[in-house]
């Protein structure tokens, strides 16, 4: 209950799957968690159940493509719970599963704009009070996507490995103001984002999970949970000494 005691986190895409169970281990673990999403249904709901069980967490409305409202929601969390001092920048999008040479430019944009410009808006405008905090922790959700590739969805692997290099950076720039920054990569999570990727493949439902599955050696996908549990450890003082590193948790995906 005290592994993160005293922590003040931010979670965007918090509503569901890996960024509701990151919500929900932190809160759990002692943290206050402030849920930002666009799925207000969703993200009361959960904040309302942590609230019923005696855990520190609330709900803000967060387009985080949209910068100014990134920059207002972030000041509030911070002056709801006193400070901000973890960011998990969780929200992401799929995109359209197309060839490069088929995509428009609008389709490109879409992704960029939350899965890159929302990890910098949320950033930037975390910073401010994790300096005056004198510690913060910065945990980019990217994905085995930014580590290797495969033939499909070019903006999202693009995103994802623009995701990888950015956390490296701010791990340099913030070192020395005891700021660190990490970059989470999860292989095929059992979620909706998953669930409706694979809804859009031609492949029969069943048969494109238990496909999916078999790319990792362990003969399965994972669970939110698997991601949670990591987010836990870089929110902690446990990981002190980690930053400009990648936590790969793929069921062994990446390791070929």
């Amino acid at each position: 209950m005290d592994r993160l005691k005293g922590k003040v986190a931010a979670v965007t895409g918090g509503s569901l799957g890996i960024g509701a169970a990151a919500v929900t281990r932190m809160a759990e673990a002692g943290a206050a968690v402030a849920i930002l999403d666009v799925l207000d249904k969703e993200g009361e709901a959960l904040a309302h159940k942590l609230s019923e069980q005696g855990l520190e967490a609330g709900y803000w409305h967060c387009d985080v493509s949209d910068e100014n409202q990134v920059k207002q929601v972030l000041d509030n969390v911070a002056d709801s719970f006193g400070s901000l001092t973890v960011l998990v920048n969780n929200a992401g999008i799929a995109g359209s599963n197309k060839p490069t040479h088929e995509l428009t430019e609008e389709e490109w944009d879409s992704v960029q704009n939350v899965n890159v410009k929302g990890v910098f808006f949320c950033t930037k405008h975390a910073m401010p009070h994790m300096k005056k905090a004198g510690v913060g922790s910065i945990i980019n959700l990217s994905s085995i996507y930014g580590l290797v590739s495969a033939p499909d969805l070019p903006p999202y692997h693009a995103s994802k490995g623009a995701v990888r290099l950015m956390t490296k950076t701010d791990a340099l720039l913030y070192a020395t103001e005891n700021i660190r920054a990490n970059s989470i990569h999860p292989g095929f999570i059992w979620t909706p984002l998953v669930e409706d990727h694979l809804k859009n493949t031609s492949q029969d439902p069943d048969e494109a999970r238990a496909a999916t599955a078999a790319l990792h050696p362990v003969g399965h996908m994972g669970e939110p949970d698997d991601i949670a549990w990591g987010v836990v450890y870089l929110a902690s003082d446990e990981s002190k000494f980690v930053t400009g590193s990648e936590l790969v948790i793929d069921g062994g995906y990446t390791a070929r």
